[in-house]
């Protein structure tokens, strides 16, 4: 195994399948496959889920809403997200436990480092809800943060695609994808991988990242084995 404690992120998005809204339960199902194999195998985890398949903060002020009660909305939508992933976990027969940036007890338990710690060592998947708890920064943020706070050895960025290209490979057929790729060149390249704090704190923490497709089965399993899939990005 080449990773034994991961940070994965899941976008929202990811989660509506097909249908662009919502949560779709084949997906939610297999996501929750992935990630239990993974663990009954050694590995300690936790996930952090974006919400824009339920509600974006940004998209939100467009239509009027105030940028600090649309980010808020956004971290309401990740822990149903979250609860939603837990409650398939569990479906499953796995453990798993929700916390949250901000109090909101019964629904989770307030994030504190040293117990998420802990229930990671003892095979609980640890769903990170909420964001940081701040507005202004997205959940690719928070899952940096925590990835570093928990001692990870890598995050893991789940995505609809199979990794790293030189540009939009939906718009441009010559785009190549990279197997790896360094923080400087990304930054060079100006290539989005995701918001500049978020990538910022994994270069400066010497963090790696690892973007992979999390719809084909199996792949997370594969990262975690350090099977080559999708693209490292490291120093």
């Amino acid at each position: 195994m080449r990773y034994s404690r991961i940070l994965l992120k899941l976008s929202g998005e990811s989660l509506a399948g097909k249908s662009g809204f919502g949560i779709s339960e084949d997906v939610l199902e297999e996501y929750a496959g992935q990630i239990i194999d993974v663990v009954r195998q050694g590995c300690e985890m936790a996930v952090v889920i974006g919400g824009g398949n339920i509600f974006r903060g940004l998209s939100g002020t467009r239509s009027g809403v105030d940028r600090v009660t649309g980010d808020q909305m956004g971290m309401l939508a990740t822990v149903i997200n979250s609860l939603a992933l837990q409650n398939a976990i569990s479906r499953l027969g796995a453990r798993a436990k929700v916390y949250t940036s901000i109090r909101m007890e019964p629904v989770g338990e307030l994030y504190r480092r040293n117990e998420v710690v802990n229930e990671m060592q003892k095979s609980t998947i640890c769903i990170l809800a909420g964001g940081t708890g701040n507005p202004f920064f997205t959940t690719d943020t928070a899952a940096a943060l925590r990835a570093v706070e928990t001692g990870a050895d890598a995050l893991l960025k789940g995505t609809r695609v199979d990794g790293v290209y030189s540009s939009d490979p939906e718009k441009d057929p010559l785009a190549g994808r990279f197997d790896t790729i360094s923080y400087e060149e990304v930054l060079n390249r100006r290539l989005m991988v995701m918001d500049s704090t978020a990538f910022t704190m994994c270069r400066d923490n010497k963090m790696p990242i690892v973007v992979f497709d999390m719809n084909t089965p199996g792949n997370l399993m594969k990262v975690v084995n350090g099977i080559r899939t999708g693209t490292l990005i490291s120093v």
